[in-house]
């Protein structure tokens, strides 16, 4: 890459073209040489190893080049960044493991619309792409003229004081550790698939990979790293939706053709719920949540007779010397048996839970193309649920669209343009960029389901694509098939797709040379640390940076604390891990979280800061603590899990709204305290600004 650190003159800007333009020719006879490699007789077995390699390789080449200690390059890559280049890398860094590996599978499982119990995926393409709009237009151009390193700085320039940029601190660490847990997540999930390692040495692998981006250069290596990613991600997303496109439609073009494909799924869909072989799937799901149903009548006495019961078997067949096989089987299962009455109570009742989803037609999915999920104009309970459906759908959209344009690490990205001018272009760019890739994952998510139910069910048992049973390997989470009524056909109820997979899955499952899967998981690598870079930057910033000395209004920056910022990146990159190997939640559900806590934490402060001269810094310091606080104890208190451990009935949804969307409620009493601490204070000392905190 021509000069990474140098002023962006025309000539700058052109090597820069011509070095992004080698590379993109460069990578694409790399693919064309491993399609080849793979014809030729190369193994399964060191194709995933190579595209991981060499990814890593790359990015690291990249890193150590663009190495500094200069604070001014560390933290806003000198300022020079062209505004198409900085669209590549905001784009990079936007196009999360969220974007790029889960919203087409939420998209699968749960339709445009959803349900009342899960908002459509459609929810996550407008909310993100609204809330670019927000940041095009209210923020980030009004930040850069600011002349600031991080966010926090603002709270500090705009509001004075300590705990304002000390509170702005603590949000931007929370809220950018969670969705960086949820990118390191999916950096295992893709590396050990590649390589074949066990789940947590693939989750170090990647971590690697990460500390070499950003640990040497800071932004100004994660932002040249990143519009290489981008490519790569492009290029992973787009020929196996043209190739699903052009196998069932005849056209790559799929973003404008995959309408046709909804038509036929509905008339699938109505054949799948009249199958009687689908009808017997579900009455054995229903009998199962039966059987749970009676064992949570006393947790305890259904405990001990299941634990017999297999202590039973296993004698019988130890003493009939039985297959090692059969014997090893008996022992997973006495061995998977909750320990006590209160963990099988909770295992128990999520698995009647899942029974009683899939004992429902389609196996508990939405119609894919059905508006909300109920009937305005039906029973009671379907105008119900049509409501709460619909009001969960704008709930996360809302909490998305606000979340996008208060994220500290995606703010920051706009400090690195030459000019205010450059940073409004870089916002367009960074649309276009996105718009590629959101255009077309609808489209993904249609195609892969209408491929799922022609071709995938109705299969064999014993027939079945090998790609289930390594996938089921990596983590059983994923995917989840079984002969639930015993014909030793696939039907569409025997088959739960993860959300974290769809993307990962559809080389395989559209018959493209495994070439493209090793592709798709360097796209999802690659989108994944993109992301990470900037999370951990961030976190490692406010932690050092944000705690500087202010001096004249001045933040203090020197090269000691940017080695310091380097440690600490390198500290919150191995606690992230250690999270992230316990497999917290879905991917999607982490990144919902933490976009609702950083919407509630910055989203009124930002604004206020910026639109309205009498927020004081005591109103900002107040709207941020009970913004967070409610948006915290919301999640908390309406979370099933949090709720059973502390032994409390399901519920506790305000207005039916899920805990993802808690922003929803933490925004609004952002803003009420800001006006009203604001105003109580210029009550206070009537014809006198208010001072700051």
């Amino acid at each position: 890459m021509a000069s990474p650190g140098s002023r962006a003159g025309r000539g700058d800007v052109w090597r820069v073209h011509r070095a992004m333009a080698l590379f993109v020719t460069g990578f694409i006879a790399f693919l064309a040489l491993m399609a080849w490699a793979e014809h030729a007789g190369l193994s399964r077995g060191w194709i995933g190893p190579i595209f991981l390699f060499l990814s890593v390789m790359v990015y690291a080449c990249i890193g150590i080049y663009a190495r500094t200690t200069d604070p001014d390059d560390f933290y806003v890559a000198g300022r020079r960044i062209p505004a198409m280049y900085n669209g590549m890398a905001t784009a990079a860094d936007w196009m999360s493991a969220a974007s790029f590996i889960s919203l087409a599978g939420a998209l699968y499982l749960q339709g445009f619309s959803g349900t009342a119990a899960q908002p459509g995926g459609l929810a996550y393409v407008l909310g993100w792409t609204g809330g670019f709009c927000l940041v095009g237009l209210l923020i980030a151009p009004r930040l850069r003229a600011m002349e600031l390193y991080t966010v926090p700085d603002f709270f500090v320039i705009r509001f004075g004081g300590r705990w304002p940029r000390l509170l702005a601190a603590l949000g931007a660490v929370a809220c950018s550790f969670m969705y960086v847990v949820a990118q390191i997540y999916g950096i295992g999930l893709i590396a050990s698939r590649l390589t074949g390692v066990q789940f947590e040495i693939g989750i170090l692998l990647g971590l690697g990979c990460v500390l070499l981006c950003s640990f040497l250069g800071g932004m100004r290596a994660i932002t040249w790293t990143q519009t290489v990613q981008y490519v790569v991600l492009l290029l992973a997303f787009m020929i196996p939706v043209s190739w699903l496109a052009y196998k069932q439609l005849g056209t790559p073009l799929a973003p404008l053709a995959y309408g046709a494909q909804l038509l036929k799924i509905e008339r699938l869909e109505q054949v799948l719920i009249a199958s009687p072989a689908e009808q017997e799937v579900r009455a054995a799901y229903l009998e199962r949540a039966r059987d749970y149903a009676e064992r949570l009548q006393d947790p305890a006495a259904a405990l001990a007779r299941e634990r017999d019961r297999l202590e039973d078997r296993l004698r019988q067949l130890k003493a009939q010397g039985a297959d090692f096989s059969l014997v090893m089987q008996a022992r997973r299962e006495l061995s998977a048996l909750p320990r006590d009455a209160a963990s099988a109570r909770e295992l128990w009742g999520r698995a009647m839970q899942e029974a009683e989803e899939r004992a429902k037609p389609l196996g508990g999915l939405p119609r894919h193309g059905q508006a909300f999920a109920g009937d305005p104009r039906g029973t009671p309970d379907e105008q119900a649920e049509f409501s709460t459906s619909r009001l969960n759908f704008v709930a996360l959209m809302f909490c998305l669209m606000v979340g996008t344009a208060s994220l500290p690490h995606l703010l920051t990205r706009f400090y690195t343009t030459s000019s205010v001018a450059e940073t409004r272009r870089s916002v367009a760019w960074s649309l276009v960029f996105i718009a590629l890739l959101y255009l077309g994952t609808p489209a993904l998510a249609v195609l892969v389901k209408y491929e799922v139910m022609q071709h995938l069910v109705g299969s064999s048992f014993d027939e079945l694509p090998h790609w289930i049973a390594q996938w089921a390997r990596v983590d059983p989470a994923l995917i989840s098939v079984q002969d639930i009524n015993g014909d030793r056909i696939l039907q569409f109820g025997e088959i739960r797709l993860g959300a974290d997979m769809i993307m990962l899955a559809t080389p395989e499952l559209g018959g493209l040379p495994y070439a493209v899967s090793g592709l798709v998981a360097a796209g999802g690598l690659a989108a994944a640390l993109s992301t990470a870079d900037g999370l951990l930057l961030t976190i490692s910033n406010a932690l050092v940076h944000d705690t500087a000395p202010v001096k004249g209004g001045v933040v203090q920056v020197s090269e000691n604390r940017v080695i310091l910022s380097k440690f600490a990146l390198l500290a919150a990159a191995m606690l992230a891990a250690s999270v992230a190997a316990l497999k917290p939640a879905e991917i999607l559900s982490l990144v919902a979280a933490s976009f609702s806590l950083a919407a509630s934490t910055f989203f009124p402060a930002l604004v206020a800061g910026l639109f309205w001269r009498r927020a004081s810094g005591r109103a900002a310091v107040a709207g941020m603590l009970a913004g967070a606080g409610v948006t915290v104890a919301y999640m908390l208190l309406a979370s099933p899990s949090v709720r059973a451990w502390w032994g409390l009935a399901p519920g506790g949804l305000w207005w039916g709204i899920h805990p993802v969307s808690a922003g929803f409620f933490g925004v609004p009493v952002g803003f009420a305290v800001i006006a009203l601490v604001s105003w109580w204070e210029a009550r206070r000392a009537p014809g006198a600004l208010p001072v700051s905190a």
